[in-house]
């Protein structure tokens, strides 16, 4: 039985999970993990608490914690990328720390470096290392990881991608970024629905961020973010051009927390789409994408990273970048100025 075709069976049972998660209503099929979804809130409330009363270890710069409170996809990596682009043309130096999800890391502080192995590395961080030219550091522990890129860098602002429950790092902001179709579901914690903690969570962090028009609604008012599409690349890393007159049927390919806003956003620039989405982090092999055959495939940023080695040459990835609203800047510099 190939990869592939596990692989297929995996995000086909993902996928029927997390359409019952974020129901409005608690789904029938849900109601034996309720107990299970108590004692992960109070766990998390416990840790929360923790936390307030026994603050970590505080670095001698500002700590950004970019995260959510829901399992899967909320637009984090397009966020840490806009806000070390801003922030660097404010005057910042900034640096990015990541636990780097599916890497191969051993426990240890690494810099990622471009042209990383992913599967060494871990695809976000990886990405994030190419789209910003910044420093980057994987660890799982992320205050030691805070520590590695200050004696290792000349960083003197940190941008933690995802880490919002990671309770030994200090933070100086939290931005919890929400999806604006799926919100916070059906408010159940894991595993009856998709919190990692409560959604009350949202009331004590400094900025709550939408990807895309909230349309579910939330305990605390939220920012609009837009992942605007910022160009359809190569996957191989050539400088070749997209045709200009492409098919409208292309295959869409997304190993990635939300694969049907990707999707989405592939018809609003015209596509008609054959969807082929896999699980979260997916470690792509050329025969996973082999069946595609030589029609036009599209792939997000993530993907490509890990697919880069194996390319066919009608294989492309749309690049997206998060557009912020000017209040927003101005709170997280105006946070930053203050402390």
């Amino acid at each position: 039985m190939g990869s592939s075709f596990l692989s297929r069976v995996k995000s086909a049972l993902s996928e029927k999970l997390v359409r019952a998660w974020y129901r409005p209503e608690l789904s029938p099929s849900l109601y034996p993990f309720v107990p299970l979804a108590a004692l992960v809130k109070r766990e998390a409330d416990k840790r929360f608490q923790a936390f307030r009363s026994n603050p970590p270890w505080k670095p001698p710069v500002p700590v950004i914690v970019v995260g959510n409170v829901t399992a899967g996809g909320t637009g984090k990596t397009p966020m840490v990328a806009a806000l070390v682009k801003r922030l660097r043309n404010e005057g910042y130096r900034p640096g990015v720390i990541s636990r780097g999800y599916g890497s191969g890391n051993n426990g240890q502080s690494q810099l990622v470096g471009q042209g990383c192995d992913p599967l060494i590395c871990g695809d976000e961080p990886v990405m994030l290392a190419e789209l910003t030219q910044a420093p980057v550091v994987v660890d799982t522990d992320r205050q030691r990881a805070v520590k590695y890129l200050l004696e290792n860098t000349d960083c003197n602002l940190v941008i933690s991608d995802d880490g919002l429950q990671h309770y030994r790092l200090h933070r100086d902001l939290e931005i919890a970024l929400v999806d604006g179709i799926r919100g916070l579901g059906n408010d159940y914690c894991l595993p009856a629905g998709p919190l990692r903690e409560s959604g009350e969570r949202l009331l004590s962090v400094d900025l709550v961020v939408s990807n895309g028009v909230l349309q579910r609604e939330l305990p605390v008012e939220s920012v609009l973010m837009e992942l605007k599409p910022a160009g359809v690349i190569a996957v191989d890393g050539s400088s070749r051009k997209f045709p200009d007159n492409p098919p409208g049927q292309v295959h869409g390919v997304a190993g990635i927390g939300n694969p049907e806003r990707f999707f989405l956003t592939l018809e609003q620039q015209g596509f008609a789409v054959q969807r082929h989405s896999f699980v979260d982090h997916h470690a792509f092999q050329s025969e996973d994408l082999s069946s595609l055959g030589e029609g036009i495939v599209i792939m997000t940023g993530k993907d490509a990273i890990k697919c880069r080695s194996f390319a066919r040459k009608n294989w492309w990835y749309l690049a997206v970048e998060a557009q912020l609203p000017e209040p927003f800047w101005a709170k997280v510099l105006d946070r930053l100025g203050n402390l």
